[in-house]
């Protein structure tokens, strides 16, 4: 059965071990961010549980891939769960609003585990965190995905997602082609 839970310190090791073996939650930096999340747990493991879940933005600014600095938007993190950690899908949004600064590439983000792709857990946490969105009170969500990932359009599609448009990312994440999928709540 797989699940969201949010992120608490008995889960942590298991989610310690996914980073160790080289998974990483963020797919645009990738190793960078893998070892800024060890270095965290390392440091300070209840402070680093502590900034997955920032429902108030209270956090500090946060750092796009290009260095550049942004207010933080209220959002939080949760683990994909099925007795172990099998990935990671976070939510952020603007308060008042559906709409999100053109630097954010949409409102829902998800990694799953190399090792237990290709079994419906993306699609499923997705299905949960849209429950998320709700309580927010947003009528829309929506995600981003390269042209080139037909996985992850799968994912979104099964919830409801459908293509808006074609655009070119911030060039904080280097200008690429990017497709916006909507699903309405």
């Amino acid at each position: 059965m797989v699940e969201i839970v949010k992120p608490a310190l008995e889960n942590l090791p298991s989610y310690k071990a996914a980073l160790e073996r080289g998974w990483s939650p963020d797919n645009v930096r990738l190793e960078q961010a893998t070892r800024e999340q060890l270095a965290a747990i390392a440091e300070d493991p209840v402070a680093f549980l502590a900034s997955l879940d920032d429902p108030q933005a209270k956090g500090g600014p946060i750092s796009l891939p290009d260095g550049r600095k942004v207010p933080r938007l209220p959002g939080f993190r949760r683990w994909i769960w099925d007795g172990e950690a099998s990935g990671s899908i976070g939510f952020r949004w603007q308060k008042g609003t559906a709409e999100l600064p053109p630097h954010v590439l949409g409102h829902i983000g998800y990694a799953v585990v190399p090792w237990k792709r290709r079994r419906g857990y993306a699609t499923e946490a997705l299905r949960l965190m849209l429950d998320e969105a709700r309580a927010v009170g947003l009528p829309y969500v929506e995600i981003t995905a390269k042209p080139g990932n037909p996985a992850s359009h799968k994912v979104i599609l099964a919830n409801g997602g459908k293509l808006v448009e074609r655009f070119f990312e911030d060039a904080a994440y280097g200008g690429v082609e990017s497709l916006r999928f909507r699903i309405e709540l």
